[in-house]
């Protein structure tokens, strides 16, 4: 019989802005399975969240982390360089776009709108890694980052956001196949929709929340805990063949047939 024990290891999740986040619920997992966590915010208006729901979680480390400004991953970097000399999990759960960009016509998007959101929902991915690396590949590492089914599909107000995913997917698999030699795996979640402060934020989610419940397998929508749970899972080494992988939370949403 097979237990998850993370004592002993070391997390950096990103992504946490409120108690509805799916990095938060990623992040009550790992504590639970017994990992050291540090979790990030983008900015004065969010630290005061982070740090209260840490505060929850005995033990967790709150850094500020902005992935536009590289300074701020760099110290990041080396704090839990200093404190922890290894990393062994990585949770990318950081997505931006536009209100404007999600709300308008696609074919409208600014230059703008579109290198804001592939820069802070994709690129953030591949420049965290690259500034961690060298805390990940001491004792190997996974990686996890959450899509959404719009990586492949077209799915109404998801515009620009749907294209990020798309990058973001693609990085996964290159990043896999790039850090593979050194024992470190890269996977994504890719969830059915969650009442999140980034999905209030598509327009006519409510409409999508019930759609998904009358057409997958469970005839019902997932919670974020179950998001939770598989990146668990893909974190610890129950997963360890697995990486290159996008794996659907979505109740058997992208399976069927409509």
């Amino acid at each position: 019989m097979y237990s998850i024990d993370l004592s002993g290891r070391h997390a950096l999740v990103m992504g946490v802005a409120n108690h509805r986040s799916l990095s938060w619920a990623i992040a009550q997992c790992l504590h639970q399975a017994g990992a050291e966590l540090c979790l990030t915010y983008a900015g004065e208006r969010l630290q005061s969240t982070v740090e209260e729901l840490a505060r929850s979680l005995p033990g967790v480390i709150v850094l500020e982390c902005d992935v536009t400004r590289d300074e701020t991953i760099d110290a990041v970097a080396k704090t839990l360089g200093e404190r922890w000399g290894s990393i062994e999990m990585l949770v990318h759960g950081i997505a931006f776009a536009k209100k404007e960009d999600l709300e308008g016509a696609f074919v409208a998007t600014s230059r703008d709108g579109f290198q804001l959101a592939l820069e802070v929902s994709a690129y953030s991915l591949l420049n965290v890694t690259h500034r961690v690396l060298p805390l990940l590949e001491k004792n190997g590492g996974s990686i996890v980052t959450l899509s959404y089914l719009a990586a492949e599909r077209a799915v109404p107000s998801y515009n620009v956001m749907g294209s990020a995913k798309a990058v973001l997917e693609q990085s996964v698999r290159q990043l896999a196949y790039e850090l593979g030699p050194k024992n470190v795996r890269v996977n994504a979640i890719s969830a059915g929709p969650v009442s999140t402060l980034a999905a209030r934020g598509i327009h006519g989610f409510t409409d999508m929340l019930k759609k998904h419940a009358e057409r997958c397998a469970l005839k019902r929508n997932i919670t974020k805990e179950e998001v939770g749970k598989a990146a668990l899972f893909l974190l610890s080494d129950l997963s360890s063949g697995i990486t290159g992988e996008v794996i659907y939370v979505d109740a058997g949403y992208r399976m069927m047939g409509w």
